[in-house]
């Protein structure tokens, strides 16, 4: 029989993708382990491979189709010996409804739907379900807001009012992904805790696109429409910034011993068709020390969760990397246990394949804190905003010529200013001081980072 095709979960966490390219047509033959389609996610291209043999019947998303849910029909494949003609007529469809698999919700009472929303089938009798809802069903101006446990419960979280989020499920009904939207685009808040779940909360409505353009004359302006990235970032930054207190570190660097012994690593890199094996850079190293510096200070090597802290046993060091339209943080696992050159090495590769969009999900998805180095740019100092899970993350400023008090006497040194972002539940002041103390050491003595 016909084999259906699907848009795979190329991560945990994945519920939707871009079908950018078919790499086979209608009537080719295929056979496990071939390349088929190419999927984009929000920070990635990823391969699909075919995972039995037979011919491509039909194509049921064509190449260049956004938002193609996890588990939805894209293809179908005739087995061996199978009329293909007859494979490409059984048609196909979702083989999954992600969105009904979101948690178990009770239905709406009957009584409470107008009658031109009632479903025709509302006479056949439905079978009675625990309602699993953590928090009451809010209320606005006097009615029930409809709305699934989970987005109750992550509206609360975010502090969203669920009386002004646009519901998308049956009748109406707010669902995970209107909350999830309502977050990205900076949506209702709850003006005053003592109106309840459902108070009025006009002030923190972002303005709309109507009202926005309606402030530029026509023609000034082109319309470049949001792609999976850029809303990926903008959902993580929004809900970085509401959930986790941020606090701030900063402290001053001196590099010009680091800058040395960088200079007598790559010297020394021994040589392969006339080529240096390796070629460290200033950021290569500070990766290391950071991650030293989250050995020696275990208790700052943490993520936060509502139940319990969670320890990690490696510094698994997310690099920031800018690319086309973004920005990804591929990761230094276990960076601590690493050579400043495997470093080296680890980072060209992530960053070429950052750029080319061609990393797996398990190389930039995870990790237990971050770097981000806008040094390079010219820029003297900043503050990063942490990436849930972490609860650190290091914002690395230039290294410039400064005037320095060394033993009373005014001299010059190469400075760079260091500012650590740390989530205050977890890495309060105090730990944090100690942690970014331990890492300035590290790059003052960076003989340290050898042994």
């Amino acid at each position: 029989m016909p084999t259906n095709i699907t848009m795979p979960a190329l991560s945990p966490t994945m519920e939707e993708g871009n079908l950018a390219k078919w790499l086979v047509k209608e009537g080719d033959k295929v056979g496990p382990g071939d390349i088929i389609a190419e999927i984009e996610t929000d920070k990635a291209t990823m391969e699909v491979e075919a995972v039995d043999e037979g011919t491509i019947a039909k194509i049921l998303v064509e190449a260049g189709t956004e938002g193609v849910k996890v588990n939805e029909v894209i293809a179908i494949l005739a087995e061996e010996g199978e009329d293909v003609e007859e494979a490409a007529k059984s048609g196909g469809g979702s083989s999954a409804k992600p969105e009904q698999k979101e948690e178990p919700e009770a239905e709406a009472p009957k009584k409470e739907e107008s009658p031109a929303e009632a479903p025709k089938e509302a006479a056949k009798p439905v079978a009675n379900k625990a309602p699993a809802q953590s928090t009451p069903a809010p209320v606005a101006d006097g009615e029930r807001v409809f709305s699934s446990p989970l987005a109750r419960r992550m509206a609360k979280d975010a502090g969203l009012d669920l009386g002004a989020v646009k519901g998308s499920g049956p009748h109406g009904r707010v669902i995970k992904r209107d909350v999830e939207t309502a977050i990205a685009d900076g949506g209702a808040k709850k003006t005053d805790a003592g109106k309840g779940a459902g108070a009025p909360a006009a002030a923190a409505q972002p303005m709309s696109t109507d009202a926005v353009l309606k402030l530029f004359p026509g023609g000034s302006y082109e319309l470049v429409k949001h792609d999976g990235m850029r809303k990926t970032i903008a959902r993580r930054l929004v809900e970085a910034k509401q959930t986790i207190p941020h606090f701030y570190v900063s402290v001053d660097c001196e590099l010009d011993k680091l800058l040395s012994l960088r200079s007598q690593i790559n010297a020394s890199a021994p040589r392969k068709d006339d080529r240096p094996a390796y070629k460290v850079s200033v950021n290569d190293m500070i990766i290391k020390a950071w991650a030293l510096a989250l050995r020696d200070v275990p208790d700052a090597n943490v993520s936060w969760t509502d139940d319990n802290m969670i320890h990690h046993k490696h510094a698994d060091v997310g690099v920031a990397v800018s690319i086309p339209g973004g920005l990804i943080t591929p990761i230094v696992r276990s960076a601590e246990e690493k050579t400043i050159s495997t470093i080296s090495k680890e980072m060209h590769d992530l960053g070429r394949r950052a750029k080319d969009r061609k990393l797996k999900p398990e190389e930039y998805q995870g990790g237990t804190t971050a770097v981000s180095n806008m040094g390079m740019m010219g820029v003297k100092d900043f503050v990063a905003v942490i990436n849930p899970p972490h609860a650190t993350i290091l914002a690395i400023g230039s290294g410039e010529q400064r005037a320095v008090v060394k033993d009373g006497e005014i001299k010059i040194a190469t400075v760079m200013t260091v500012t650590l972002s740390t989530d205050h539940r977890c890495v309060d002041g105090a730990l944090g001081a100690e942690v970014l103390g331990a890492f300035k050491r590290y790059i003052e003595n960076p003989m340290g980072m050898l042994v």
